[in-house]
C-alpha cells in the first residue's frame, strides 16, 4: 500500500512539472519562428522597397522565400502550441494569438 501511495505522489509532483515544461519549449519555439519571420519580411521589404507600414498579408509567399523553414513550402508557419502568426505591417513586430508567446524584437 505505501509503493502504490508513494508512485501517486511522484506521478502528482511529475506531470505538473512536464506539462509546464511541455508550454515554455512550445513558447520558446514559438518566439523564435516569430524572430525568424521579422527577420524575413524586414528583408523583403528591403528587397521590395516596401515603406515603413506597407501591411504584409499573413503567409505572403513574397515574404516566405525569405523564410528557410518556408523557402520551398507555400503553407503558413504553424505555432506548435496552436496559435496563429499575423506578419503585420513592415516595421511592426509579428505577433502570434497564443498567449504568452510575445516577441520583442531585435
Amino acid at each position: 500500500m505505501i509503493v502504490v501511495a508513494t508512485i501517486g505522489l511522484l506521478c502528482a509532483m511529475a506531470i505538473p512539472a512536464f506539462l509546464k515544461s511541455r508550454s515554455r519549449s512550445q513558447a520558446t519555439v514559438c518566439i523564435n519562428m516569430l524572430r525568424l519571420l521579422d527577420s524575413g519580411k524586414e528583408q523583403c521589404a528591403m528587397d521590395m522597397r516596401w515603406s515603413n507600414g506597407t501591411p504584409v498579408v499573413t503567409g505572403d509567399s513574397n515574404v516566405n522565400m525569405y523564410i528557410k523553414v518556408l523557402r520551398n513550402t507555400t503553407n503558413s508557419p504553424l505555432c506548435p502550441a496552436g496559435g496563429t502568426y499575423y506578419y503585420n505591417k513592415v516595421g511592426d513586430d509579428p505577433t502570434c494569438s497564443a498567449e504568452g508567446h510575445v516577441f520583442g524584437g531585435i
